[in-house]
């Protein structure tokens, strides 16, 4: 888990640009990698990832629009100087309003994954102004569908699994707890079907994983949902987890401006099994 390595060699093999590095306005330095030009297409990465995971994204869709994908602070490529504030939900949110503002994006195509689409959800809410159109690929976190709810949270079973996998990658069984938080996400036996590339990306940033745990994701409701009064495109894997495909099938309902997508014989991580029709269905939405 060596932080200081040589990010030219990673990305070259990928065929990504270098990296780049914004510093936002409280003094975060956020690594990125810049692509292409036009109307600007930001990437917010989910758990166990970072900018890597939208290299299927990065290179096509480059052709028609400047893609940008940061590293959330926390995550790969962590060395000190970027391990800086709380990890959480709001500090991300926050974070990555201030990247966009830094660079000057504003009005921006948001684009996020699982607990990235969480993150890209309450930016377009709280920071309207920032945001074109807004995509949410299998948005992660809790539904909460009545007004009596106390409190929307992950079922039971799913608390206790990633209390089990937080004390094994406390323990230091990285691998054990990987493919237990992974398979549970996306399908049995995908992490050990998994690249090498996803693997290593995992590993590099499997310490975030109980500060995640410790975070829990805000319950999305129908008051929450229609503050987003942007174009939003909503995606899921027709066999990606029910509790995600139950998130899209309520924001498709609660959200004004919404459409959906599905990726047919997709699970969780549809963007990487299904390039082709991830990048169609984004492209075609964003060039609408």
């Amino acid at each position: 888990m060596n932080a200081r390595i040589d990010l030219s060699v990673l990305t070259a093999v990928q065929g990504l640009p270098e990296p780049s590095f914004a510093t936002t306005a409280s003094g975060i330095s956020v690594p990125y990698i810049d692509c292409g030009e036009g109307e600007p297409l930001v990437f917010v990465h989910g758990s166990l990832c970072d900018y890597r995971y939208w290299s299927a994204q990065i290179l096509p869709l480059a052709k028609q629009f400047r893609c940008i994908a940061p590293s959330l602070s926390h995550y790969w490529p962590a060395v000190d100087a970027f391990v800086q504030g709380e990890f959480s939900v709001e500090a991300h949110v926050a974070e990555m309003a201030a990247f966009i503002e830094a660079l000057d994006l504003a009005p921006v195509h948001l684009v996020g994954h699982s607990r990235g689409g969480c993150i890209a959800f309450h930016l377009a809410r709280e920071h309207p102004r920032l945001v074109k159109t807004l995509t949410l690929a299998d948005p992660g976190g809790p539904l909460q569908t009545t007004p009596q709810a106390v409190a929307a949270t992950l079922p039971p079973a799913t608390n206790a699994l990633r209390a089990r996998v937080a004390d094994l990658i406390e323990q230091g069984e990285f691998d054990r707890g990987l493919e237990m938080f992974v398979d549970s996400v996306s399908m049995p036996g995908f992490w050990n079907k998994s690249t090498e590339g996803f693997r290593r990306m995992a590993l590099d940033n499997v310490l975030t994983l109980p500060k995640q745990f410790r975070d829990p994701l805000p319950a999305y409701t129908r008051e929450a949902a229609r503050d987003i009064k942007c174009r939003t495109l909503l995606i899921d894997g027709q066999k990606s987890p029910r509790m995600f495909r139950n998130n899209v099938d309520k924001l498709e309902e609660w959200i004004e401006f919404a459409e959906r997508q599905t990726i047919a014989g997709a699970s969780h991580g549809m963007n990487v099994a299904s390039p082709g029709a991830f990048n169609r269905a984004v492209l075609a939405f964003v060039a609408a």
